[in-house]
């Protein structure tokens, strides 16, 4: 299957949100609420083979946030190739972008790939999280790899990927899991929470040996954690002085 959805965000001239451009394709349907516009499963998956592609703009001093309703379960497909979400998202100059989904759950046998690309303004913010789950109950979980490019006025800000697989014992090593079947992390570019992160995840993470907190060479921070469950893999990523804007 071949998917894709595009969703334009535009500041009115109250500052109120606007959606000039709102197209879905299923299983990619996206909704709007009082509070975020959601994207809503229109079908199981995805399943092997499934191309996605959303397509995200943020114009000037708008401010959006997109949520997911639930986590996506990535499934084996027959013909045995990999899933892709493909994700590409441009914000404006004083423009904000809250892109943060529900985990993805990577099911025995299933192959996924989550790559997502993100251009900011020289002034815009970001905050993007990113939770991968190995397995449903009882599973060893498949392999999923996920890739996250963000640039900053044309500079490169971040490139960080992971890549992890149920079946392989490397992975659930020391060097990548350490024993854990879920991963996360959580990018926040703005120069606020840039300049106290420590305060607000505490130094370096040093309160939870599973957390690391690293800042970028911009008005950036990283925050990446392990945990053997999605609750608690949240919680990991929360900066406790935010608690209220993050909740599940």
């Amino acid at each position: 299957m071949r998917a894709r959805a595009e969703l334009v965000a535009d500041r009115g001239p109250a500052g109120e949100l606007r959606l000039p451009v709102q197209r879905s394709q299923a299983p990619l349907v996206l909704r709007r609420t009082a509070d975020a516009v959601y994207l809503v499963s229109g079908a199981a998956g995805p399943l092997g083979g499934d191309q996605l592609e959303l397509r995200i703009e943020v114009r000037a001093r708008a401010r959006l946030r997109l949520r997911t309703v639930a986590a996506a379960v990535a499934l084996p497909g027959r013909s045995g190739p990999e899933s892709r979400l493909t994700v590409t998202a441009t914000v404006g100059p004083g423009a904000r972008l809250e892109y943060l989904p529900e985990p993805t759950v990577v099911a025995d046998g299933a192959r996924h790939r989550t790559e997502v690309a993100v251009e900011l303004a020289e002034d815009a913010t970001l905050l993007l999280r990113d939770e991968v789950l190995l397995g449903r109950h009882g599973e060893r979980g498949g392999r999923c790899r996920t890739r996250l490019r963000v640039n900053l006025a044309g500079r490169p800000l971040l490139r960080h990927e992971l890549d992890i697989d149920g079946a392989d014992p490397a992975a659930g090593g020391p060097a990548v899991l350490a024993g854990h079947r879920a991963a996360g992390t959580l990018l926040t570019v703005e120069p606020e929470v840039a300049d106290g992160a420590d305060g607000v995840w505490g130094a370096g993470g040093a309160a939870d040996p599973w957390v690391a907190v690293m800042p970028l060479a911009g008005p950036g921070v990283l925050v990446t954690a392990l945990a053997h469950d999605t609750r608690t893999l949240r919680q990991r990523l929360t900066p406790g002085g935010r608690q209220r804007q993050l909740t599940a």
